[in-house]
């Protein structure tokens, strides 16, 4: 990373001590496992299931997943116990660890509009991979040939642009694909998860996708105390605070998010105010096993 990104982590990592449980909100496919035609067989990257188990069972975290899949895919992969709290279909359902669930669903022209595309793209997907969601219908074109994949796009595009007028309905660009969809973006699930946070807390949020900008902007906004994290083996044009590459900065990023809340519970825990002596994070970078090499 950048001499900038490494003291913007730094300055995230000093904040640990002194305040309260700090919120990890993690995106799924791309950031905690890589991309699978087979969305199924998406496991996570070696060591991470590891590393958040010990995260989870640190008890000094509020970890959530926030990803596109339904929710209740997420808990089979991950393979925790208990499992983690999940918001999915991008922030439109909540899954509980306890097994609660909200929804939010469509309702008049919107889901008549959403039942008469299903039923079409069950028919003919255009010779791509067509996925029915409670809340909207996607269309993805990963694995195809370039050439197909531009053809797969138009024809979805001439499909679902003008479906999108529709009230309540909204086309959500991925990598890959489009959706037409209703409901909560990642922005909006992530300032939910927040109004609970005290003003104190860090956050950090860390995904891969253009469907993670929102939430990006969003943990943006809190200012210091919180990081957005991109990650991804390429590099691209971001809100995010810094960028960093899966697997090994993904493996990276965890231990130290281990060893800062670790090292804040074992110190007192002061009204607000700190001052840059303490000796918590600055330690953390130069851990031989923890720095992450310098990129341009």
């Amino acid at each position: 990373m950048t001499a900038e990104e490494a003291e913007r982590l730094r300055a995230f990592f000093d904040a640990f001590p002194g305040a309260e449980r700090p919120y990890l909100l993690l995106d799924y496919d791309g950031t905690l496992a890589p991309f699978r035609l087979d969305r199924f067989q998406a496991r996570p990257w070696a060591g991470v299931r590891g590393l958040l188990d010990q995260i989870r069972r640190q008890g000094r975290t509020h970890l959530a997943v926030v990803t596109g899949r339904s929710a209740h895919e997420i808990a089979p992969l991950l393979g925790l116990d208990p499992p983690l709290e999940v918001w999915g279909l991008h922030g439109a359902e909540h899954l509980f660890p306890d097994g609660r669930r909200e929804l939010e669903l469509a309702a008049g022209a919107a889901r008549a509009k959403l039942e008469e595309l299903r039923t079409q793209l069950n028919r003919d997907s255009f010779g791509g991979r067509f996925e029915d969601k409670a809340n909207g219908v996607v269309m993805h074109w990963r694995g195809a040939s370039q050439r197909k994949a531009r053809l797969i796009e138009r024809r979805t595009r001439a499909l679902f642009e003008p479906a999108a007028r529709t009230d309540g309905l909204s086309l959500l660009e991925f990598e890959a694909g489009v959706e037409l969809r209703v409901g909560r973006d990642k922005g909006e699930a992530v300032k939910t998860i927040l109004l609970d946070a005290n003003p104190d807390t860090p956050v950090a949020y860390l995904g891969d996708d253009l469907t993670d900008e929102p939430a990006f902007r969003a943990v943006n906004r809190v200012g210091m105390r919180g990081l957005s994290v991109l990650m991804r083996r390429q590099r691209r044009e971001t809100e995010a605070d810094i960028w960093l590459r899966p697997p090994a900065e993904l493996r990276q990023f965890l231990r130290m998010w281990l060893t800062a809340c670790a090292t804040a519970s074992q110190e007192p825990h002061p009204k607000r105010t700190r001052t840059r002596s303490r000796k918590t994070s600055p330690a953390l970078l130069e851990e031989p096993e923890l720095a992450f090499s310098a990129k341009a």
